[in-house]
């Protein structure tokens, strides 16, 4: 076995070596048996200028390099270091191609021995890691990373990293390793010659597995009991009803308990909707608890009635927060034991059959070998079998759908049941006294689409001010380019080799071809036609957009509104071309069902990978027939529903979506939800307005004279926290045009910034204004030495540009609507939050005019109704960004003047707790900001 490993690590001016870019650092670390045994590193003088972002990023400048050697002069020293070696570095191809350029000018032979790449093997052996950056994988391993960008920073993390990765590799059973030394062979690295090498070494010695795994079907998977049966038997336990009783119970949990009165109001009064069977809504405000605060009462219901319920919330983080904080704290203090159970629809879990098939298959591409590689990694070690818990490229997502979990119809192997991930969900349910799922699971239960609930009559809705917006997007649809073209791609021509040509090689194995089917041909032409017929349709979809857009100058990104009444002709040619695209998704589906029909009568025996491609092609099938009833629904059915397209103008076609929802959903849900269940409790930090809950009461569809409306305030004290700053030297924003209004705050960001010293988070209300925004700080040149992150533009998931901002001291987040929530950034990571402008929603958008119409219609004020309310709401929840703990401090710095001037703004004020305003020229807050902070 090769036993030696060079790790390497460079600092470039540019990214292609091919246009003259040069090395300005580089670093080695040998690991030698399992040790480092030498380091080397050196600056490298480039002959040429490093670029200013280089700089930045790196901190090397010219006048470190200029006494440097050249690399002529360290080449053969490079050349005996990498001499018998495996050439690693993180993100190989990279470091080994500059290298490789580098040693062929100097008059070497460059480095032809085996290369390994940290970032393939991190996505390999830990599948379910929430970034592969160095900096990510250092701080999962907890290793001192204090100089990122600098090579032997670098290479030293990258050798401390490698050595960890090759012990988790070597620990893994035999069979797993067998298997993906299979996959490897085409992977970017020689990853494939390591495990062989690896494997000689473990296959000479008697594999002894961990009590923890086990080999089924030549898969090594993690080992499961089975779940424990209800808890219900034994002792009555009364519910803690003083706050004694509560005092005892709780204290037991914490090392330093502090009492919350807020909290302990909360138990009681979610204890008591239940006991009353009355539906109630609970504000807790920031501070309170609240999770405790339902969690405690419904345990001892659920305890005393011997019955389940559910708690449903939004955001899989919350979700997450729930088993890994909350639950554990109250089983601590608990007198009894309970039973939890985290519930998904059920393509989110993996078929272990559908899996162990596609291991067999060959030809995989680079993302597919990848993710088989990280799921047969993964199943040592899931609980659950839940795809959430993977971190998939694009091709990895596509191959899921290859593996999901589904009804089936032609694979139905008993032996595979009692490990399939599905049914043990199924039956952990049927033993669970508190179900946790989200607002789509559970509105898929109220929509009757056979979920996997069980009976259930109580619920507790957390992230309840997105209940309805859920509801809304559930009862309607999307009908996107991409999704499309990926969903007929599956099937594909016939010559794409895809499971069109799968379908008809299975037809031919079976003797004795009946002369009735459709001839291939024939639905070959059938699949060009739908394929020109998507593109078609999307074009005028899309046409029809920018006809209706004339008066939208310099904005890339818009919602243009589909009406019934809309005589246009560019309307007359999309709903054409949609009944055309209609009827071949109908001759498709029907073509497909003949022949599966065939097959099934014709066929004897079918092997079990026929029998596995069987069921892709069923699956196909099912989404045929969804996407059709979809297109009629958007396009062909008169409904009341709201119908708009969203386009970006750049590029059309690839990012327009087409979006059906209903103008309300409270008359569904009051029908089909709280009148049919016993007591539905509704929470969250924000959902009153100006102190009351008509608006959200009148959204959702409850009964305002039957529903229990408790408000409890955050026990922070937000006037001793909190300063409230107004800019007076602002324009009024409706008054000027935007790229005045965007020059404007700019300057004041800089100014505020300097004073804050970065720590802040800019929230605005539309795109557009936030990229111009960035990309005049940016030119300004004013805060060079600040990280700008800014979603849209920063590549990276909302969590992943917030741990970013976090690791800078001097960093600017600049976010839209999804940052306004949700985002939860303690102490002094964040001091400072910019409201840019009140969060009303555009009188144009499509779903905003709809409802506005429908309460003008019945004679009510649709600003006061609704949209003065709804922009409330999403003001709170920006607001409630700042202060997450009791001893954080802050600024907020609301730019929009309107909160003064306005009669409305008062609301808005109203609506938050009582804070110090201050109002004034930006050089006197700045005063106040420095005396403050």
């Amino acid at each position: 076995m090769l036993n030696k490993f060079v790790v390497i690590d460079l600092e470039t001016t540019g990214n292609i070596p091919k246009k003259g870019d040069k090395i300005i650092q580089f670093a080695a670390v040998v690991i030698e048996n399992g040790k480092i045994t030498e380091k080397f590193s050196s600056l490298v003088n480039p002959k040429k200028s490093i670029p200013l972002f280089i700089e930045e990023l790196t901190g090397l400048n010219d006048d470190m390099v200029k006494d440097a050697p050249l690399f002529s002069e360290i080449a053969e020293k490079v050349m005996t270091l990498l001499d018998g070696a495996y050439f690693v570095a993180h993100n190989v191809l990279f470091d080994l191609s500059f290298l490789q350029e580098e040693l062929i000018q100097s008059g070497q032979e460059g480095f032809f021995g085996p290369v390994l790449d940290t970032v393939e093997m991190a996505r390999i052996l830990y599948p379910t890691a929430d970034g592969y950056k160095l900096s990510d994988l250092a701080e999962r391993e907890k290793l001192t990373h204090d100089r990122p960008h600098q090579a032997d920073s670098d290479a030293q993390v990258t050798a401390e990293l490698f050595l960890i990765l090759l012990d988790r590799m070597t620990s893994l059973p035999i069979v797993t390793l067998k298997q993906l030394a299979h996959l490897s062979g085409g992977l970017k690295s020689d990853l494939q010659q390591l495990l062989d090498e690896i494997l000689v070494n473990k296959e000479d010695a008697m594999e002894r597995l961990p009590e923890s795994i086990e080999i089924f079907k030549e898969l090594a998977l993690k080992r499961h009991p089975d779940p424990t049966g209800s808890t219900a038997n034994g002792s009555e336990y009364q519910y803690p009803a003083t706050e004694s009783d509560k005092i005892d119970l709780v204290s037991k949990a914490f090392d330093a308990f502090e009492k919350r009165t807020g909290q302990f109001t909360m138990m009681d009064k979610v204890y008591q909707a239940f006991q009353c069977e009355r539906h109630s809504v609970i504000e807790a405000g920031t501070g309170v608890g609240k999770s405790l605060g339902y969690l405690l009462p419904i345990a001892y219901f659920s305890r005393e009635n011997r019955i389940p319920i559910v708690v449903s919330t939004h955001t899989i983080h919350l979700q997450e927060q729930l088993l890994k904080n909350e639950i554990p704290l109250l089983a601590k203090l608990l007198p009894f034991h309970l039973n939890f159970v985290l519930l998904k629809g059920r393509n989110h879990y993996i078929s272990l059959e559908k899996f162990k098939q596609t291991l067999e298959e060959e030809n995989d591409n680079y993302d597919t070998g990848l993710t088989k590689m990280q799921i047969l990694v993964w199943l040592i070690e899931t609980e659950t079998g839940d795809r959430d818990e993977l971190n998939l490229s694009s091709g990895g997502q596509i191959f899921w759908n290859k593996i999901k979990n589904e009804p089936a119809i032609f694979l139905q192997n008993q032996e595979w049941q009692d490990r399939d991930f599905y049914l043990r969900a199924k039956r952990k349910v049927q033993a669970a006294d508190i179900i946790i799922t989200n607002h789509s699971l559970l509105l898929s239960d109220i929509k009757g689409e056979g979920t996997i609930l069980p009976d259930f009559s109580y619920a507790i809705i957390d992230e309840g001010h997105h209940f309805e917006k859920a509801a809304s997007q559930f009862f309607g649809h999307t009908f996107d380019y991409l999704s499309t073209r990926l969903t007929l791609s599956q099937f594909g021509l016939y010559e794409q080799k895809q499971l069109f040509y799968e379908m008809e090689r299975l037809i031919d194995s079976v003797s004795g071809k009946n002369e009735i089917l459709t001839p291939t041909t024939k639905i070959n032409q059938l699949m060009t036609d739908l394929t020109f017929e998507t593109d078609e349709l999307f074009q005028l979809i899309a046409q029809f957009a920018r006809a209706k857009m004339t008066n939208k100058k310099g904005i890339n990104r818009t919602k243009v509104r589909f009406s019934a009444n809309d005589e246009a002709k560019e309307k007359k040619a999309l709903i054409h071309s949609a009944e055309r695209f209609a009827f071949l998704l109908k001759d498709l589906y029907s073509e497909i069902s003949d022949r599966l029909e065939w097959i099934k009568k014709e066929s004897n025996s079918l092997s079990r990978s026929d029998e596995n491609k069987l069921e892709e092609i069923l699956s196909f099938q099912c989404e045929l027939a969804e996407l059709r009833s979809t297109v009629i629904d958007s396009f062909l059915k008169l409904t009341n529903d709201v119908k708009w397209i969203e386009i970006d103008i750049r590029s059309p076609q690839n990012v327009t979506t087409f979006m059906v929802q209903p103008t309300s959903v409270a008359g569904q849900l009051k029908e089909q939800f709280f009148q049919l269940k016993k007591a539905v409790v509704f929470t969250s930090a924000t959902l009153t307005v100006n102190k009351s809950f008509d608006y959200f009461i009148k959204e959702i569809g409850l009964d305002p004279n039957e529903t229990i409306q408790v408000n409890i305030p955050s026990p922070f004290a937000y006037n001793q926290q909190v300063q409230l700053l107004i800019p007076e030297d602002l324009p009024e924003i409706n008054s000027v045009s935007l790229d005045d209004y965007v020059i404007s705050i700019t300057e004041h960001i800089i100014t505020i910034a300097e004073a804050t010293k970065g720590r802040m988070l800019l929230l605005f209300t539309a795109y557009d204004m936030l990229r111009k925004t960035y990309e005049l700080i940016k030119e300004s040149g004013f805060l060079h030495d600040y990280a700008m992150i800014a979603q849209g533009i920063t590549s990276g998931s909302r969590t992943r540009l917030t741990r970013n901002f976090q690791r800078y001291d001097k960093a600017l987040l600049l976010g839209t609507s999804s940052f306004w929530e949700g985002v939860d950034i303690p102490g002094e990571d964040l001091s400072c939050l910019v409201i840019v402008r009140l969060p009303f929603s555009p009188p144009d958008d499509p779903l905003t005019e709809a409802k506005c119409q429908l309460i003008e219609k019945r004679g009510g004020n649709s600003f006061s109704e609704y949209s003065l309310p709804e922009a409330i709401l999403r003001f709170k929840q920006g607001f409630g960004r700042l202060i997450r703990t009791e001893n954080d401090r802050g600024i907020i710095v609301v730019f929009d003047k309107r909160i003064v001037t306005t009669k409305y703004g008062k609301a808005f004020l109203k609506s938050i707790p009582t804070v110090p305003i201050n109002r004034g020229r930006v050089d006197d807050l700045v005063e106040i900001i420095h005396s403050w902070l």
